[in-house]
């Protein structure tokens, strides 16, 4: 039997997401906003801390996207790219709400909403994202990179060992 307070209860995709999903996301946006707020606060920009033979901490902004594509084109790659990880970001939610009742895929899906949602923020708030993790051997350095790309790139692995090797899924029920 239905009653009135079912019938008026939200059915948007984002009502039926686990809250798990929702404080990861939340997690991995905090974590990055966190950083970058750390980096700005205590190096200039350009300025570089040396951790390790190999690891610095830096303070760079990237107007591009990875390893600085479209650095180029400043006002483009800002509206491209925010555009682009919106409409992604929302084809994720649904997926996620789809893969809800998983647990490695939505974890993937999950890091990788917070980490595209961390650089739209800097997109918005500072023109470029803050990047400020730089690994490098002698003078052969890896593009610096930040707390959102690493969620990023951790969701993409996760999410392909989940299409390749993990188990499938067992099929939940429906009512």
């Amino acid at each position: 039997m239905s009653t009135p307070e079912a019938a008026a209860a939200p059915t948007t995709p984002a009502a039926r997401l686990p809250a798990r999903w929702w404080a990861l996301i939340a997690l991995v946006i905090v974590l990055d906003q966190l950083s970058k707020y750390a980096i700005a606060r205590h190096l200039v920009p350009y300025e570089a801390i040396r951790l390790t033979s190999f690891f610095q901490l830096v303070h760079v902004y990237n107007t591009g996207a990875a390893f600085s594509m479209l650095a180029g084109h400043p006002v483009f790659a800002r509206i491209f790219f925010i555009a682009l990880a919106c409409g992604v970001s929302l084809w994720l939610l649904h997926m996620l709400r789809q893969h809800a009742h998983e647990r490695l895929l939505p974890a993937a899906l999950s890091l990788i909403i917070g980490g595209a949602i961390g650089n739209v923020i800097d997109r918005f708030s500072r023109s470029a994202v803050l990047d400020f993790l730089y690994f490098h051997y002698q003078h052969h350095g890896f593009p610096a990179f930040n707390l959102a790309d690493s969620a990023i790139t951790l969701g993409v692995i996760l999410m392909f060992w989940s299409q390749f090797f993990a188990a499938p899924p067992t099929p939940h029920a429906t009512t």
